[in-house]
């Protein structure tokens, strides 16, 4: 029997996505009407039904959620695989307070499922090491943190 369709983030699922987060983004791109997945990692959940994120405003994301609003949000924690899916909209097309040009998006959560095939568990979350300037990506991650809590 599948598994129901949560309408919100629950209380274990809720604080993994207030900290920065390897996540896939899922939208449908604007030109191909195909499907189009990135990873990003700056997202925030700010309750239980809103999650914010921040990528480059010059990126064929912001176009597509531009031409239609439906995203899916995929994410390894708890020893599965979870998707959110949802409508986003663009709340800054250039954030202010970040020392970069990022766009600030918000999505609206439909659903939440968990996705991982039965009789399994995942073991190692993926993990990612940044390669440029240490204290340089500190400072843009506060920064990025503090204007999508905004």
């Amino acid at each position: 029997m599948a598994e129901a369709v949560r309408t919100k983030l629950d209380d274990e699922i809720l604080p993994l996505l207030q900290k920065e987060r390897f996540v896939l983004l899922a939208t449908i791109d604007h030109e191909t009407k195909g499907p189009n997945v990135n990873a990003i990692s700056w997202v925030y959940a700010v309750n239980s039904t809103t999650i914010r994120f921040a990528v480059a405003h010059k990126s064929r994301i912001v176009e597509n959620i531009k031409a239609d609003p439906k995203v899916n949000l995929t994410f390894f924690a708890l020893g599965s695989v979870y998707t959110v899916s949802g409508h986003a909209q663009i709340l800054e097309e250039k954030m202010n307070g970040p020392s970069i040009h990022l766009a600030k998006i918000e999505i609206k959560v439909d659903g939440v499922r968990d996705v991982m095939f039965y009789g399994t568990r995942i073991e190692q979350e993926p993990t990612y090491v940044k390669t440029y300037d240490a204290a340089l990506a500190e400072k843009l991650d506060k920064e990025v943190l503090s204007a999508l809590k905004a």
